[in-house]
């Protein structure tokens, strides 16, 4: 039989199926309790941003921003990255120290599991401040923490709050273990709702656990399994899929903008369902790979600039994005998501999909009985020999993610082609994410 002709996995994606067919005891999430980039203050000192959430139950929430220095602590460049193992010891004696206080002493109310995130701050004072450092053996570290309260009873609120602040204060200004802590340094401030995207701003965690992992063939996703998915629309219609990388940029194929690039046709949703997508924003720029030119696969791929940012929510969060030094070895799990069709010109389904895979080394790939050598090093293949799951129409520019051994999830490819779907000896094609990190890098800053 002659072999058909590639498939660029525009329009929508297909439910990645079978794609052929007492005390207020405070605990913390994982997920970004500490950190976030680095901000330099006047004093060039250099801050962890530290999130994390406390919660009772209750339906009136109080947020708190809590900061303090650490003199015993030595600033790290890994602090920046929140999956790094520095930053996750950082975050361990952080959250110990909270835990253990608030389990004391903040009395009276039931306890719901908290979520966590990562508070990320953006600033243009870095170049200026590493000019400002020079000279300076050691860097202090101040940590900034976001707490958040639910009170069950509104009568007793002020009250409430008034006990949280007095054991902030006792706290901190106390013995700490192994943290010294610069008693003067110390400020506690109460802040408003948009708080809660400073709780889930830490990239590649999900605040859900999901029901199976183990897909044969592809299911139904969760609402908030996969929480940086997000649909590109043009005029109000699925067309391909994206991931969101921060509150302003989302990364996808170059290939979805072939019939048009105009930011004002297109706009971007966040949800479950594609006939209910809550969050919604238009575009400001279409960013496409200056050496991208169809019908050719190399380099397909594309940043979008949202018009304005999208607040993280525990529904809504973004992938990591990798270094370009990071492995996704062959036969590795990878899990691709979209909402394209469900085989090659079949109809799309409302709900997301998702579907479990495996990467696919590139020379196996190149095989000719599979695709005969025209696999790039900028491509990434994934899926199984045999068919059964596979990304499809509809899908293009959607995320293929892999968790690490701490549950982070990372995006390791972006949906770009394939012959047909599904089909023995034709698995999915990507593109490669590490291999175009520098090229994100240039155009977002990220």
């Amino acid at each position: 039989m002659a072999k058909q002709q590639p498939l660029q996995r525009e329009q929508a994606w297909t439910p990645l199926q079978n794609r052929t067919e007492s005390d207020t005891k405070i605990k913390l999430t994982r997920c970004g309790k500490i950190t976030l980039g680095i901000l330099i203050m006047v004093i060039a000192t250099v801050i962890i941003g530290l999130i994390v959430h406390f919660t009772t139950n209750g339906k009136t929430p109080f947020y708190y921003h809590i900061s303090f220095k650490v003199n015993n602590i030595d600033y790290d460049s890994k602090f920046e990255k929140s999956y790094s193992q520095e930053y996750m010891d950082l975050n361990k004696k952080i959250v110990s120290l909270n835990n253990k206080e608030c389990h004391k002493k903040a009395h009276g109310e039931r306890q719901s599991m908290p979520q966590g995130g990562t508070w990320s701050q953006h600033s243009n004072q870095h170049k200026g401040a590493k000019e400002a450092t020079k000279g300076r053996a050691k860097r202090n570290v101040v940590i900034h923490t976001v707490l958040k309260f639910t009170y069950h009873f509104k009568n007793k609120a002020a009250k409430f709050q008034e006990r949280i602040e007095r054991i902030l204060h006792q706290k901190l200004n106390g013995e700490t273990g192994s943290l010294h802590i610069d008693s003067s340094s110390l400020k506690i401030s109460d802040i408003a709702n948009p708080a809660e995207n400073l709780l889930n701003t830490c990239c590649g965690q999900r605040t859900i656990t999901p029901s199976g992992n183990k897909i044969a063939g592809g299911m139904n996703a969760e609402e908030g399994e996969w929480p940086w998915q997000a649909s590109l629309q043009q005029n109000s219609v699925h067309r391909c899929g994206a991931t969101l990388i921060s509150n302003n940029w989302l990364v996808t194929a170059a290939h979805c903008f072939i019939n048009t690039n105009n930011p004002k046709e297109w706009n971007v949703g966040f949800g479950l369902l594609l006939s209910d997508l809550r969050t919604q924003r238009s575009i400001r720029n279409i960013i496409i790979h200056e050496d991208y030119h169809y019908p050719a696969h190399d380099n397909d791929i594309a940043v979008v600039n949202l018009s304005s940012p999208v607040l993280y929510t525990s529904k809504i969060r973004r992938a990591c994005l990798p270094e370009a030094t990071y492995t996704f070895p062959p036969n590795a799990d990878v899990v691709v998501t979209g909402w394209g069709t469900l085989k090659s010109d079949g109809t799309s389904p409302d709900i997301l999909q998702k579907g479990a895979v495996k990467i696919i080394d590139n020379k196996t790939c190149n095989k000719e009985e599979i695709y005969g050598g025209v696999i790039k090093p900028g491509m990434l293949c994934a899926g199984f020999l045999k068919g059964r799951v596979d990304a499809c129409q509809g899908d293009s520019g959607g995320p293929l993610v892999s968790a690490n051994r701490k549950g982070i999830w990372f995006l390791a490819g972006i949906v770009s082609w394939g012959d047909e779907c599904a089909l023995p000896n034709k698995p999915g094609v990507y593109t490669r994410v590490t291999y175009y990190r520098d090229w994100i890098m240039s155009k977002t800053g990220l």
